[in-house]
């Protein structure tokens, strides 16, 4: 078999003088090719890839304070509950969904997080930066997310409303537990999974103290609720849907998840709530997508 001979120098640049608006040839990614694209291409032609991107483990620092990201591997799963399941809302009809893969933060944001990225904490309950940030709305989430991915340099978002319930039941791990890691009052201790008004008291816990779920994932039960991307729509479509992403329009922005101050029911991975994009309180923060 002949061998195939490697590009010059020479051909590079006629390759580019031939076709300078081609973005297959946009190195840098600034939507047109410049002299710095060719000056990247000559590089590469010259020295190939000796610097190869490492894997992305999850771990992101930003000034100081490091979290993690969860890998969860895309699947297909039934979402909302039957009437069967305690403490069912009527906004939870039994609708089937498949996610492709995606990442998650472990815990929700916490304080410590949002004043490394913002310089302020709107909380609450303060005291301890472990406990995740509240009193944020929507909105707030929004440009905590747009200032964070400068500073990294990733592209950070809320969960769909379908990816956030896939991840609390534990993703292609689940065993079926209406909430999250635990299977109900009666066969298994929700205090051992979730911070509600039985054992929180009356305020919200640092992360990472009570048991997660399937995936690895702690306080996605209780704690703070998280807002989700989605608008708020009741019913969710019937057909099956694959990565949904919620109405293009509503009033209402998702949040899910419960809280330190609501009853159990109210914890399950279905439960569903919602406020206007400007709404904040104690009760409320956030988890990260990837």
């Amino acid at each position: 078999m002949a061998k195939e001979n490697k590009p010059t120098v020479t051909d590079v640049i006629d390759d580019l003088l031939n076709g300078l608006n081609d973005l297959k040839n946009d190195v840098d990614g600034d939507g047109k090719v410049t002299i710095d694209d060719v000056a990247a291409l000559i590089d590469k032609t010259l020295h190939g890839d000796d610097e190869q991107e490492e894997e992305f483990d999850g771990q992101v620092t930003v000034n100081g304070v490091t979290f993690k990201m969860v890998a969860v591997d895309g699947g297909t799963k039934t979402l909302g509950s039957s009437n069967k399941e305690t403490g069912r809302g009527t906004n939870e009809n039994l609708h089937l969904v498949t996610v492709s893969d995606y990442m998650i933060g472990e815990t929700p944001v916490t304080q410590a997080l949002w004043v490394a990225v913002m310089g302020v904490n709107p909380s609450k309950f303060i005291g301890d930066l472990n406990r995740p940030v509240e009193r944020v709305s929507w909105n707030d989430c929004q440009a905590f997310i747009n200032k964070l991915n400068e500073l990294t340099g990733r592209q950070f978002r809320l969960p769909t409303e379908a990816e956030w319930e896939f991840a609390a039941r534990g993703g292609n791990l689940s065993q079926g537990f209406p909430f999250p890691g635990v299977a109900a009052p009666t066969d298994g201790d929700p205090k051992e999974y979730i911070w509600y008004v039985t054992n929180s008291e009356s305020k919200t816990q640092p992360v990472c103290l009570k048991r997660p779920n399937e995936l690895g994932l702690y306080d996605m039960g209780g704690n703070v609720f998280e807002w989700c991307n989605d608008w708020y729509q009741n019913p969710y479509p019937s057909e099956h849907q694959t990565d949904p992403t919620g109405p293009a329009t509503g009033t209402w922005r998702v949040y899910r998840g419960g809280a330190y101050q609501r009853p159990v029911k109210e914890c399950r991975c279905a439960f569903r709530y919602m406020g206007a994009p400007t709404f904040k309180a104690d009760y409320v923060g956030l988890r990260l997508a990837l």
